[in-house]
């Protein structure tokens, strides 16, 4: 259910997502998924290496952010902060970070001087060795170690 904000004033948000590194495929689907759902935006920033979105709806936010990693891999950071307290209750602002991968699923990388191919992208990397059959688990904060294959 979408909560209706006319009352509010135009900058009124609950949520900002953050969006770094971004492919067209990925602020494509961003952009359809926060229309489909018909919430508020309340600006949305274009920064250094990606996009702020402000929106009026936590969960929604929240549950874009978990949608993006799941669908196109990276890292997801979620924090939140006091914003303000109404009838004795804390109001909460939070902050989603999505921070899309530098590789994609069946890409051939080098770790650690041995060659893998990534075999899938959740809560983490997968990759599964070529030649010596391992099968590991990266974290998205390790992802900087992981090196493309040169032909």
């Amino acid at each position: 259910m979408v909560r209706d904000v006319s009352d509010k004033h135009p900058l009124y948000y609950e949520a900002k997502l953050q969006i770094r590194q971004p492919t067209d495929e990925v602020l494509v689907y961003v952009e359809k998924e926060i229309t489909q759902a018909d919430i508020y935006i309340a600006k949305v920033d274009k920064v250094k290496n990606g996009f702020d979105y402000y929106l009026a709806d936590n969960n929604f936010t929240k549950s874009l952010g978990k949608h993006l990693q799941e669908k196109f891999g990276g890292e997801l950071n979620l924090t939140s902060s006091l914003f303000s307290k109404k009838d004795g209750k804390d109001i909460f602002r939070v902050t989603i970070l999505f921070r899309k991968a530098s590789v994609n699923k069946g890409d051939l990388v080098m770790y650690g001087g041995d060659e893998y191919k990534v075999k899938s992208m959740g809560k983490d990397i997968t990759i599964f060795g070529i030649k010596n059959k391992k099968k590991l688990h990266i974290k998205y904060k390790d992802m900087h170690l992981l090196r493309p294959k040169e032909d």
